[in-house]
């Protein structure tokens, strides 16, 4: 049997530490000892698998999940997967989720005064091509309280998680929107340290998948490990 890889270290700074005082709640979940390397096994690559054919079409767009479109600004989002030599990751799992345009998300914990829309779920899958890319229509989130400073607010965001051919593989980013000014005052985007990584959690401005009097294009490439790697959430 060939023995599994071993992958290299992470640069510093261009992934979040898992204690960042800023951001309140890592410091109930941060360990406080020294973590365990456990030698990686066939399971934490070969299963369990996701079954595909549960993965329609249908599941990319969160916009026609009603009889009636949800309201709010339309957005298509697409990128590409990819590892860290550039090479497009096949038949990769993407799960989106996020709040409605007025910053809401359909969860009983969520209790922001703002409206929920009954024509928006707010959650979505889609299986990377052989390409690597992955593509779907959504509305932009909007901005909301979160309590973990004075006038704390979270800046529009997209949730994705991504899932290899195991189960095991998971990684979960956020993916934010160019020009926000509620970037500067987020403590979890600011858990990145260094600046050229962070950039890689903002999307870029798409005229290419922009559709005319329908909706705009936001690409958001994902890198999955290297030096060039997508920040993902600890």
């Amino acid at each position: 049997m060939s023995e599994l890889p071993i992958f290299p270290k992470i640069p510093a700074g261009t992934q979040p530490d898992y204690l960042q005082p800023a951001y309140r709640s890592s410091v109930k979940r941060a360990p406080t000892k020294p973590l365990i390397l456990l030698p990686a096994t066939l399971s934490e690559r070969t299963g369990p698998v996701f079954g595909h054919s549960t993965v329609t079409a249908a599941d990319s767009d969160l916009t026609a999940q009603h009889s009636e479109p949800p309201a709010g600004e339309r957005i298509i989002v697409s990128g590409r997967v990819s590892d860290e030599d550039g090479r497009p990751v096949r038949g990769a799992l993407v799960e989106v989720w996020q709040a409605n345009a007025a910053g809401r998300y359909r969860h009983k914990l969520d209790q922001h005064k703002a409206p929920l829309d009954p024509n928006f779920d707010g959650s979505g899958r889609m299986i990377t091509d052989d390409e690597g890319r992955y593509k779907f229509t959504s509305i932009k989130p909007g901005a909301y309280p979160w309590g973990n400073h004075h006038n704390a607010w979270r800046p529009a965001h997209i949730h994705f998680s991504l899932f290899g051919t195991g189960l095991l593989s998971r990684l979960v980013t956020q993916m934010y929107f160019p020009g926000d000014p509620l970037l500067a005052f987020d403590p979890i985007f600011n858990c990145v340290a260094d600046e050229r990584a962070q950039q890689r959690l903002i999307s870029s401005f798409d005229w290419e998948n922009t559709i005319p009097e329908f909706a705009l294009g936001y690409r958001f490439d994902i890198v999955l490990r290297g030096r060039e790697a997508t920040p993902m959430e600890k």
